[in-house]
């Protein structure tokens, strides 16, 4: 029974110690955590993170070259998308050549580098004429307007005015690609196409 009983003693501490590794096991198991809350606060949501007003916010291309602006009387930005909703919105846009693209709207959401824009309620863009290309002033209405700064190009899924020159458009839809000179037309398209030289009447 002694010699039993020293064994026991030998091992006691270490069955102390299995039984303690597996109570904090279960513990830790069974304890209730607010890492998920935690992790809840950390996930983006939909609700604005900063606030701006009277304010203009400037993108630059790797070479430093002024890419575009942004103006507008108030604006919220949602970290979830990475975006900005701007009332009153103004975009100034240059391109390589300096050629300057303005639109205007009564709402805008831009993304977070600035490239591309949907321009909201008596939406307008203007294209300066390029005297050395012979491209006239282009000018775009609608009530909704998509804007792709980079790629130079202007979608609506809604009803459009597009004035080339002293051309005029309007159609249900439009896809109108800068870059390769393509105007998709779509739905009910009117065109009233002028001579050169001629101004169309008021």
């Amino acid at each position: 029974m002694r010699a039993t009983g020293d064994r026991l003693a030998i091992y006691l501490p270490v069955i102390l110690m299995g039984l303690l590794a597996l109570g904090t096991y279960w513990l830790a198991s069974n304890t209730p955590t607010f890492f998920g809350a935690s992790d809840a606060q950390k996930t983006p949501t939909h609700d604005p993170d900063y606030f701006m007003r009277g304010f203009s916010v400037k993108t630059y291309d790797p070479t430093g070259r002024l890419k575009s602006e942004i103006f507008g009387t108030e604006a919220r930005h949602y970290p979830d998308t990475d975006t900005l909703e701007i009332d009153q919105v103004r975009i100034r846009s240059y391109d390589e050549k300096g050629a300057v693209t303005v639109a205007t709207a009564r709402k805008g959401i831009s993304n977070g580098d600035g490239s591309e824009a949907q321009l909201m309620g008596d939406a307008v863009v203007v294209r300066d004429a390029l005297p050395d290309t012979n491209t006239p002033r282009m000018e775009f209405r609608g009530e909704f307007l998509h804007v792709f700064v980079n790629t130079e190009r202007v979608k609506s899924h809604l009803p459009v005015t597009l004035i080339r020159g002293t051309d005029r458009f309007i159609a249900d839809q439009m896809d109108y690609d800068n870059l390769d000179r393509v105007m998709d037309l779509r739905g009910r398209v009117r065109g009233v196409l002028m001579p050169q030289g001629r101004k169309p009447a008021p």
